[in-house]
């Protein structure tokens, strides 16, 4: 079966460009907080004050846990995008994982990672 938007649609490869564009995206910010958590770091490290009792603004660690909480989101928004391509070249993209029809190409070019159809993704059951 083919995936979708290699038949018809929205264009051959339109699906797998908005997941290359994404990953661009998705990369750019990992890269970008890494860089801020870097900075936070060495701000950390030459500091000698005792922000966790500054009463102004937020503290060093608040502000760490936060931009780390973000990059790990990132870096798990970028495996989802990998997977996805990962499928795409065993040819499985667009394949709902759970009853094994294809996922409406709507719903992959909101969320191009998906893995379940709506129907699937919408039910509970694991």
């Amino acid at each position: 079966m083919a995936a979708p938007g290699r038949e018809s649609g929205p264009g051959p490869d339109r699906l797998r460009v908005i997941l290359l564009a994404e990953r661009e995206t998705v990369l750019n910010r990992v890269a970008s907080l890494d860089a801020t958590l870097a900075e936070l770091v060495r701000s950390r490290e030459s500091s000698n004050d005792d922000d966790e009792h500054d009463p102004e603004g937020v503290t060093l660690s608040s502000e760490w846990s936060r931009l780390s909480g973000l990059a790990d989101d990132a870096r798990a928004e970028l495996a989802q995008i990998d997977a996805a391509l990962g499928r795409w070249a065993a040819g499985h993209y667009g394949i709902c994982e759970r009853c094994g029809n294809p996922i409406p190409a709507e719903r992959l070019e909101v969320r191009p990672f998906a893995t379940r159809c709506v129907r699937c993704a919408s039910e509970r059951r694991p």
